[in-house]
């Protein structure tokens, strides 16, 4: 099987909710995101999606995926998509940096595989367990008590798993999260996520503040030092997020004890492939994983769930459905809530059929 052409194409991703707020005032509307289809002198055709959380969340930007795929296409023309590691060293000597460009060739070279062989993705990736995976409902940034309001609608859909999204003001945070607290239920499992938004000394008064609470911390500072240092003052279960963007970095965040649990988003890493082997070396070590990407849709949610669904279930602290967030579906097949739930497809590869009319016309071709 050799790559004979790739197709990029942009879609507009509405939010259900007409916004998501997160720290330092960031919001979106409407996601940009980029479906990438590989096409094989086989007639098989790979998908993948990569989705920024806009450019001022991680170094990535929807418009950088498909200036990086008119750059990093023609060097994988002609390779086999099913031999990914190596496609994958290919990609890293063409282009250095920039994993998010990758993360949608590797998805669809995984999808690829599957198809190939017959086999769901998470098959490949190490073997499906059990019938579904739990999810969590990220609470976007509002007043405490509409916050707390969410989380009773939402744990009505089945959540039980809550990702509340905090890094403002300290003081209004704090009642954030003890609102939020007030109303959860035996079961229930609350994050407050700051996403890089506290300062050092604003984090330290959160987590002193809201000690008797049980709450997980995530991500309280910029820096892995400030996240660091405030995780040796920090009664409370501590995860990483936006620092663990290289297996380098889980291997010093290990080293240091950092954390207890880690979030790998798909396309921070450069893909399912980078995503597996930080994935397998957390089960090693014995940390809990939130496993995700930065957004996305019908596919990238494909994705995640093979990714979740292959994965020990005791080490899953939580994953995501994104394609429940917007308006719009961009594919057949994908995964869909059932009570708080989800299963990744039983059919060859992601399992998912593109809606090539939602899709339009193709802004990269690379032939």
């Amino acid at each position: 099987m050799k790559i004979t052409r790739i197709r990029a194409y942009r879609v507009e991703l509405p939010l259900r909710e007409g916004s998501y707020k997160w720290s330092g005032g960031k919001s979106v509307t409407v996601f940009d995101s980029t479906i990438l289809g590989i096409e094989t002198d086989t007639g098989h055709v790979g998908w993948g999606e990569v989705c920024p959380l806009g450019p001022f969340y991680l170094p990535a930007y929807a418009a950088g995926v498909r200036a990086g795929l008119a750059e990093l296409g023609p060097h994988i023309l002609g390779e086999d998509p099913t031999q990914i590691a190596k496609l994958n060293r290919r990609m890293d000597a063409a282009l250095l940096g920039h994993p998010y460009v990758k993360s949608g060739i590797d998805m669809a070279c995984w999808d690829l595989l599957g198809k190939a062989t017959g086999l769901p993705v998470c098959h490949l990736l190490g073997g499906r367990y059990g019938d579904d995976v739990p999810l969590y409902r990220a609470i976007s940034q509002e007043s405490p008590e509409a916050m707390a309001g969410k989380v009773a609608g939402y744990r009505a859909e089945g959540y039980r798993r809550f990702q509340l999204k905090v890094g403002g003001d300290p003081d209004v945070d704090i009642a954030r999260i003890r609102a939020v607290a007030a109303v959860l239920q035996p079961g229930d499992r609350l994050v407050a996520d700051a996403n890089t938004g506290w300062l050092q000394h604003e984090a330290m008064r959160v987590v002193r503040s809201v000690r008797d609470v049980d709450v997980c911390i995530e991500q309280p500072c910029k820096s892995y030092e400030e996240c660091l240092a405030v995780r040796r003052n920090c009664d409370h279960p501590f995860v990483l997020d936006e620092n663990v963007d290289s297996l380098e970095m889980l291997l010093r965040g290990r080293a240091d004890g950092a954390m207890d649990a880690v979030n790998l988003k798909i396309s921070k890493l450069g893909g399912l492939t980078k995503t597996k082997l930080v994935r397998d070396l957390c089960v090693q070590f014995g940390f809990a994983m939130t496993l995700e990407d930065s957004w996305g849709g019908d596919v990238v949610t494909a994705a995640i769930a093979h990714l979740a669904q292959s994965t020990p279930p005791e080490f899953i602290f939580s994953t995501t459905d994104f394609n429940s967030y917007v308006t719009v579906s961009t594919a057949d097949g994908a995964p869909q809530r059932t009570n708080g739930r989800m299963s990744a497809s039983t059919e060859p590869g992601l399992g998912i059929r593109p809606k090539m009319d939602m899709l339009g016309k193709p802004l990269v071709v690379v032939e």
